[in-house]
């Protein structure tokens, strides 16, 4: 009933290491000009995944080739936007080699490669803060 309203949506929490962990965010070239992590709206008979994976490669270049996705790590956001439910769904994915290039699509005018900091800075949205530190904290405790 009210889920068949509720919008859903799903990207990927880009990083790189160099060697510290910097993150992608892009900037949307609509609306408020947000920064964002590659995502976008699932298709139907599209699973979630499938829809990050899809959504990164139409707005930032980057497919599965030049991508490692991190075991374990899942974090759901949910909020209203205008006035219907949203949910959106980021796993973690590492950048393969850090000079791959970002390709956008023009759905966004910009890119950044930022600290963990920079990126919460930038985000403005005190959830989306939140997945970047629980993903840096989740990075920090992997050894990897």
């Amino acid at each position: 009933m009210a889920s068949s309203k509720a919008l859903r949506a799903a990207g990927l929490i880009i990083f790189r290491r160099v060697p510290q962990i910097q993150y992608l965010l892009l900037q949307t070239s609509y609306g408020q000009h947000h920064w964002t992590p590659p995502k976008g709206h699932v298709d139907p008979g599209e699973s979630d995944l499938e829809t990050a994976l899809r959504e990164t490669q139409e707005e930032a270049g980057l497919t599965t080739e030049h991508l490692n996705i991190v075991d374990n790590f899942k974090k759901v956001l949910e909020y209203s936007v205008r006035g219907r439910p949203k949910t959106v769904i980021y796993w973690l994915a590492e950048l393969k080699n850090s000079d791959t290039p970002v390709v956008l699509s023009d759905e966004h005018q910009k890119f950044e490669w930022l600290w963990l900091e920079e990126a919460c800075a930038y985000s403005g949205y005190q959830d989306m803060q939140e997945a970047l530190r629980d993903a840096h904290s989740f990075l920090n405790t992997r050894n990897t």
